[in-house]
């Protein structure tokens, strides 16, 4: 039996694409320019200035689908490391340790980055193909 959203899975692909690189970018621009709000507390300087152009950069490639498959990667390995050097030494359970967003977003950048920039990407312009996968 057929989804009734599957006609849509293109579409899908390209929204979580650009609405997960959209959110991430932001993380970037917090550690990096204190915009829109500051980081709390004390964040050690090799977090601001690692995380940070990581965050930014990569989240904007995402989001408008440039060079996605690896700046997805080297985004989901970001958050692969975070979870285990700040989330994983807490607890190993991310529900105890406050890690579900890095864990989340380590596998959402990974299944991009297996899937590429699909449609309304600026990959799929650069390659001319324009067709309903866009990949």
């Amino acid at each position: 039996m057929t989804s009734f959203m599957s006609l849509y899975s293109s579409q899908c692909y390209a929204l979580m694409r650009i609405v997960t690189g959209f959110l991430f970018l932001w993380h970037g621009s917090q550690k990096l320019f204190a915009f829109p709000i500051g980081m709390p507390g004390e964040v050690p300087a090799f977090i601001t200035y690692a995380a940070g152009p990581i965050e930014l950069i990569g989240g904007t490639l995402v989001m408008i689908g440039l060079f996605t498959h690896w700046a997805a990667f080297i985004t989901s390995g970001q958050m692969a490391v975070a979870y285990w050097m700040v989330h994983g030494t807490k607890a190993l359970l991310p529900i105890q340790n406050n890690g579900e967003l890095a864990a989340l977003y380590c596998f959402v950048f990974l299944f991009i980055a297996s899937q590429g920039g699909g449609i309304w990407s600026v990959d799929s312009l650069r390659s001319g193909r324009r067709g309903p996968s866009g990949r």
